[in-house]
């Protein structure tokens, strides 16, 4: 079986909103596949759908090949599942909390699953600290340490690094890479576009609906060579004086920067011609130039329409 994870025109609603609109995608084993989205997109409802702690309103789920509500108790040793929530038990070291997990899915001799965790998540030194007294990225290895000491075939992550410093997002990653290296799938729900790109493949997710699914680099595709950076003097970009330029096929902003998609058969001589234009309007060219799109750019114009990706 070459599929961990497959939703087929998913509908799920809270009470008048739909939460998930017709969703369809899977996830091949062995890969690890992001779900993307802002706040409110439904990525925590698909993901509690495949763990089997939600059921769908329409659709059909399957999880390693099962229904994840009906076949919960068979996926669960199979699955790890490392909520926005998960609950340590701060009054235990962080040995304790790990015993403590194992346990509860059944597992008794732990004791060199364990040891092989504490290396990776580099915890062995700090291995009889109480978890009240970790950090918050040292907190998030230990809750990826108890999510997996039962050996999961599958890890579900919901946005894992929510409110960690930078340095413990990089360190978690790593940890995450070494695991996929290893052969666990890893399906990640996260905001964040710049940790979508580390995924080999993405669900672009908004209002319950699936904008897009592929590798992040075939996403980006239609809107390379296509991007240029303008930096103007004041504090916002003059985004509509952008969008006049002959050839400028859409202006957004990015703090005091904007990201500005020409038409590919007005790319030679763009920047020549947004200079013109604003110098024409008495505004500060401070710089331009041209630079790869992020996701952040592709999932803005699938918004819009997709009319910057044609």
């Amino acid at each position: 079986m070459m599929t961990a994870i497959e939703f087929s025109e998913v509908t799920k609603r809270h009470g008048t909103t739909t939460a998930l609109d017709a969703l369809t995608f899977d996830v091949a084993r062995g890969e690890m596949f992001g779900i993307i989205g802002p706040d409110g997109a439904g990525k925590t409802t698909a993901i509690r759908i495949a763990c089997g702690l939600l059921r769908p309103d329409t659709g059909a789920v399957r999880v390693l090949g099962h229904d994840p509500v009906r076949a919960h108790a068979r996926i669960t040793g199979a699955v790890g599942y490392l909520s926005q929530r998960f609950s340590l038990y701060g009054d235990l070291t962080i040995d304790e909390n790990i015993a403590f997990f194992a346990e509860i899915h059944g597992v008794t001799d732990y004791g060199a699953a364990r040891e092989r965790l504490l290396e990776m998540t580099r915890l062995t030194p700090f291995r009889g600290r109480r978890a009240d007294r970790l950090s918050g990225g040292m907190k998030q290895k230990l809750a990826l340490a108890c999510t997996l000491v039962h050996e999961p075939e599958l890890l579900i992550l919901d946005e894992p690094t929510t409110g960690v410093d930078p340095v413990a997002r990089r360190e978690f990653w790593k940890l995450l890479s070494e695991f996929l290296s290893r052969g666990l799938t890893i399906v990640m729900a996260t905001p964040y576009l710049d940790e979508a790109e580390r995924c080999g493949r993405v669900l672009l997710l908004h209002e319950g609906r699936a904008l897009a699914v592929d590798r992040p680099a075939r996403l980006q595709e239609p809107l390379a060579g296509r991007l240029l950076e303008v930096i103007t003097s004041g504090d916002r970009p003059p985004l509509a004086l952008l969008r006049g330029v002959p050839g400028v096929v859409d202006a957004q902003a990015f703090g005091e920067r904007a990201h500005v998609t020409v038409d590919p058969a007005a790319r030679d001589g763009s920047a020549e011609r947004i200079a013109r234009h604003l110098e024409a309007e008495g505004l500060e060219l401070r710089a331009i130039r041209p630079i790869a799109p992020a996701l952040e750019d592709v999932f803005i114009a699938m918004l819009d329409g997709g009319a910057r990706l044609a």
